[in-house]
């Protein structure tokens, strides 16, 4: 860019400004500037013609009044005529001028345009560098129509200067934000995703910038930017300080470029290109190193760069979810930032550790540093921060250690910020029904809450509570002598008499016999708390009193007096005295056969959604993020993002799997409907498998109490909007994508996570097996920001339905922008497979047809029951499976790096039983189990030899069935 030479000083214009710093008052002020608007007015207007400096001198003087407030009304001729000077200085003023005062619809944009489409054309790269700017700035729709189609060929000629170039795409990146429809896409953009080899680094970073805009509407566009960012972005990792010296900032290289990469790199799933993937997780890795290595400089700017890239590299990693070791490396380097003495890192690090909590690869890495969260919890001084620690404990809860967070929780509870109590309540009441080890902790901890945060319990909170007390005999009794305990303090909340009177009036006999809790004292209690309640507790209290008559036909005289006095006939609330009047007739009138009749006891509450969860999420808002994820649900709950509400259960008392996080029974009759979910954004469900519950009946028995035996596969419509459509029926489905087996692959050892992901659709999975039996739960969420409608087929091909049956649940709706849908499928697995079913996928997005064709990850390894048995009973079977064709064996190179645990962790989730001291060798793997089917039962013993020294695994795999060891074999193999 030319330098200003002196003359070019302007002493006027400095002469001005010193006078309005000089002077004494608002009035001074005001008048200098009207002294000097009129003088300026008389130039503009006089016979003399100005020269360019005289102008830009002037113009310069109204752009400075204009920034000390003042409009300006003129000059804007004078500003335009300044840009076909051949002098920078004043045709910088020019541009400058328009950019700051030019209206998008003033009448000068045409000869604006001129202008500009002058100094594009001029070749000069000083002058076509103004114009882009001045575009930029402007933004205006107008602007960009003009010149929407010239600015992409400006980017990719190849006789553009670097400057040119580097304007150029950031300018056409504003003008796609403004209006993205002007910008059309063309042969340019496979030539721009080349720029991310330009020799240039500031070309290359202004390139990433739009590429990433551009890619995530047009994803297969611009596709091939992967492999060219992952070489970049690799060449900057393994560079030095002094390799890029021009853009080294504070010994680190190129910071600001690496992070944009990182973020184009998270547009898009794991790449397919074994050598592209395996040099990005070499960059990866070498992050993660360079974060352990001493710093090379103490100043503040070298950290905040080394760990912008850091956090951006652990981002990454959690957007792929697939590297089980880069993802426990990760959560150990951010669990060394929990304790850093900067605030901003501490928040940092717990944030991206609630989205690790959900990977199953990480979650028992977050669990290690749950003492740290917890001190965090108590002793930050930032709200902020404590907040994160609270969400982070909320998502690394499970079974082992619910009870220690609820805990941790409800003493954080009675010192917390009035702006997160509400929220803290939500979660103990979700995690402490979700984690139940016994129903009785469940009812203490509720109790607990509504003493010490009473204001802040919802009443979703205390509904939930009496549906599982009423659904569950064996907690009856104890939450009536513990609600009646409660009641006798001094100062009792008033959510705790709403929750205490619909407890005793429906099993207050429970606790009867006990003299210190008789009849009539536990009238008595609750009476005394009556006058100091609200109308719609005194209602509540009023119906527990007639359900006493029915109960204790002891207290009747005693509470009809009560109904009878004045202050309830002729109550000035309307309800009150209704309920009065009426109660008071019935105990007169109704014999006690009819009474009995009328006041039975409430039956169990059929099985919905619980409002509570939606209630968080519409409290942390759509988007929410991991902060909001809902720890590690069980998958037999329906209640994520807005589940489907599932048939009532004809069973009175639910089993555990189906209730506790059941959040699904409905509120008291009293009560407003539940809310429906609050449609969270995608990542969010798709979190880690389910904890075993521990109560009532085995998980066996819960799970299968639940499921109907699949019908015949039924094709189902998703999202269909009411005028009729067809469905894709089975022989509609198209072949599998190219990467369908990849996909499928992910899946074998685990049970939940995203199957399918691109620009435009989410498909998440969330299953559980038990026995011969499953259930799959699938989400579509719509990514783009427009309503579409979604039609799906899911069902095995023809020459498996007779092994395999799946049962979907039709949906119908039309999915909005970034919403989300459920399905659900009942699976029964009446003989041994080798396929999987397949999914089909169709909708619309922008007037184009969209289709694809998934397998479901459904293999016959889900059908499997692990079995313990001792070394010498293995052996035995061992032995009986001695035909050539009962064993398959592969010898096969190592894919991943051999880490002890997680290979027991992926023969685990594979589902056979490991069994210690079995192998001489305690360096292999030894397991067995039953592969259920409705047919037979086929027995599976296996045995896995790893050879550190050569990276070189031996499988080794016996069953009675021919067809089922290879597959196994196959599928067991590709996992490591």
């Amino acid at each position: 860019m030319p330098a200003v030479s002196k003359g070019d000083g302007m002493r006027g214009l400095a002469v001005f400004i010193s006078d309005i710093r000089n002077c004494k008052s608002k009035e001074a002020e005001i008048k200098r500037i009207n002294k000097e608007l009129a003088n300026i007015r008389s130039k503009f207007k006089g016979d003399k013609a100005l020269d360019g400096y005289s102008k830009k001198k002037y113009v310069c003087k109204l752009l400075f009044i204009f920034l000390l407030g003042h409009d300006i009304d003129f000059g804007h001729m004078e500003a335009v005529n300044l840009l076909s000077s051949n002098k920078y200085t004043e045709k910088q003023i020019g541009y400058l001028f328009i950019s700051v005062l030019v209206n998008s619809n003033s009448e000068l944009i045409r000869l604006i345009n001129n202008a500009i489409k002058n100094d594009l054309a001029s070749r000069n790269p000083t002058f076509m560098c103004l114009a882009l700017h001045c575009i930029a700035n402007v933004g205006s729709r107008e602007m960009g129509e003009a010149f929407a189609a010239d600015i992409p060929r400006i980017l990719v000629a190849g006789d553009s200067m670097d400057s040119v170039k580097q304007s150029a795409a950031l300018c056409l990146l504003r003008l796609y934000k403004a209006s993205p429809d002007l910008v059309p896409m063309g042969e340019w953009t496979a030539r721009v995703v080349h720029l991310l080899n330009d020799q240039h680094m500031g070309v290359v970073t202004a390139a990433v910038s739009l590429i990433t805009c551009l890619c995530k509407k047009n994803p297969d566009d611009f596709k091939t930017c992967i492999s060219l960012a992952v070489s970049r972005l690799s060449r900057i990792v393994s560079s030095a300080s002094t390799d890029l010296q021009d853009y080294t900032y504070y010994f680190v290289p190129a910071p600001w470029l690496s992070v944009k990469l990182l973020r184009l790199l998270q547009c898009y799933p794991p790449p397919e290109d074994a050598a592209v993937k395996g040099r990005l997780v070499e960059c990866l890795e070498t992050v993660l190193n360079k974060a352990q290595e001493p710093p090379k400089s103490k100043k503040v700017q070298h950290s905040n760069a080394k760990n912008a890239i850091l956090f951006e590299t652990i981002s990454l990693i959690i957007h792929y979810d697939s590297e089980p070791n880069l993802l426990v490396r990760a959560c150990n380097q951010l669990g060394q930032f929990l304790q850093h003495r900067e605030t901003n890192l501490r928040y940092l690090a717990l944030e991206s550790m609630c989205t690790l909590a959900s990977s199953e690869f990480s979650h028992e890495a977050v669990k290690t540093h749950i003492d740290t969260v917890i001190n965090a919890l108590k002793t930050e001084r930032d709200v902020s921060v404590r907040q994160r620690a609270a969400d982070l404990l909320y998502a690394m809860c499970d079974r082992s250690n619910a009870k220690q967070i609820v805990s941790e929780m409800l003493r954080y509870l009675e010192t917390a910020d009035y702006a997160i109590r509400e929220e803290i309540v939500l979660k103990v009441a979700i995690l402490a029904e979700k984690y139940a080890v016994d129903y009785s902790w469940y009812v203490d901890t509720i109790l607990n809450l509504i003493r010490i945060a009473g204001d802040y319990v919802s009443e979703e909170v205390w509904y939930r509570v009496l549906q599982i007390v009423t659904n569950r005999d064996d907690v009856q009794g104890y939450a009536a002598k513990t609600v009646f305990e409660a009641l006798q303090a001094p100062a009792c909340h008033e959510n705790m008499v709403k929750v205490g009177g619909y407890i005793l009036g429906e099993f207050g006999n429970l606790i009867a016999g006990d003299p210190r809790s008789s009849p009539p004292v536990q009238f008595s209690l609750l009476h005394s708390k009556f006058h100091l309640c609200s109308v719609a507790t005194r209602a509540l209290l009023l119906s527990t009193y007639i359900k006493f008559i029915n109960l204790f036909p002891e207290t009747k005289a005693t509470i009809q007096a009560v109904l009878r006095a004045g202050s309830q006939l002729r109550n000035a609330d309307v309800e009150l005295q209704q309920r009065a009047v009426e109660y008071l007739t019935l105990s007169s009138v109704a014999s006690t056969d009819v009474l009995a009749t009328v006041l039975e006891e409430m039956p169990p509450f059929p099985e919905r959604e619980s409002s509570i969860l939606a209630k968080l999420k519409r409290k942390k808002g759509p988007g929410a993020g991991s902060a909001l994820d809902d720890g590690r649900r069980d998958p037999s709950s329906n209640d994520i993002n807005g589940g489907v509400e599932p048939t009532p259960s004809t069973v009175s008392t639910p089993s555990p799997s189906a209730d506790l996080l059941g959040l699904r029974a409905a509120p008291p009759p009293a009560a407003p409907p539940a809310s429906a979910g609050a449609g969270n954004l995608l990542v969010d469900v798709f979190d880690g498998p389910a904890a075993q519950p521990s109560l009532g009946p085995t998980p066996e028995e819960a799970f299968l109490s639940e499921l109907e035996p699949p019908a015949p596969e039924s094709p189902m419509a998703l999202l269909a909007d009411p005028a009729p459509a067809a469905d894709p029926g089975p022989e509609d489905i198209g072949p599998p994508i190219p990467e369908a087996d990849e996909l499928l692959n992910k899946f074998v050892c685990k049970n939940n996570g995203v199957l399918f992901e691109n620009q435009l659709l989410q498909i998440g999975v969330k299953s559980e097996f038990r026995q011969n039996l499953g259930r799959m739960y699938l989400f579509y969420g719509n990514k783009t920001s427009y309503s579409s409608r979604i039609l799906t087929h899911c069902g095995p091909p023809g020459d498996l339905q007779t092994h395999l049956a799946v049962q979907t649940k039709r949906v119908a709706a039309q999915v909005d922008g970034g919403a989300q849908v459920q399905q659900v499928l009942n699976i029964e697995c009446l003989r041994d497979f080798l396929t999987p079913p397949l999914l089909s996928v169709r909708f619309r997005y922008g007037g184009t047809p969209q289709a694809l064709t998934l397998k479901l990850p459904v293999t016959i390894n889900k059908f499997f029951q692990p079995t313990e048995m001792a070394a010498q009973d293995f052996f035995q079977r061992w032995k009986q499976l001695s035909l050539p064709q009962q064993e398959a064996q592969k010898i096969f190179k190592a894919n991943h790096p051999m880490d002890a645990e997680v290979t027991k962790a992926k023969l685990l989730g594979f589902g056979s039983a490991l069994l210690d001291n079995v192998d001489p060798n305690p360096e292999n793997f030894v397991g067995a189990g039953i592969i259920q089917t409705k047919a037979l039962q086929v027995g599976c013993l296996l045995r896995l030899e790893p050879n550190a020294q050569a990276q070189m695994y031996r499988l080794t795999l016996r069953t009675s069935k021919e067809p089922v060891s290879r597959h196994l074999c196959e599928l067991l193999a590709q996992q490591f």
